[in-house]
């Protein structure tokens, strides 16, 4: 295994459906612009409601993208 050097946004997803749907879209996002998107990591959930009910959900992550080492 070779040493990797990494950097750590962080990223928030939203979305009407789902936690998951919130999450998937951030990363379908973020891979448009970043190369190399390794990892990512909840750090926070969260949403709003209304009458009641879950309206919104917010997903705060925090994605690691490798350094192209061929650009060293």
């Amino acid at each position: 295994m070779s040493d990797n050097v990494y950097s750590v946004t962080e990223i928030v997803g939203t979305s009407t459906k789902s936690v998951e749907d919130a999450i998937a879209g951030a990363i379908a996002t973020a891979v448009k612009t970043l190369k190399h998107l390794a990892w990512f990591e909840i750090v926070q959930t969260r949403g709003h409601t209304e009458d009641g009910k879950v309206a919104h959900y917010q997903v705060v992550m925090k994605i690691g993208f490798l350094y192209d080492s061929a650009a060293a």
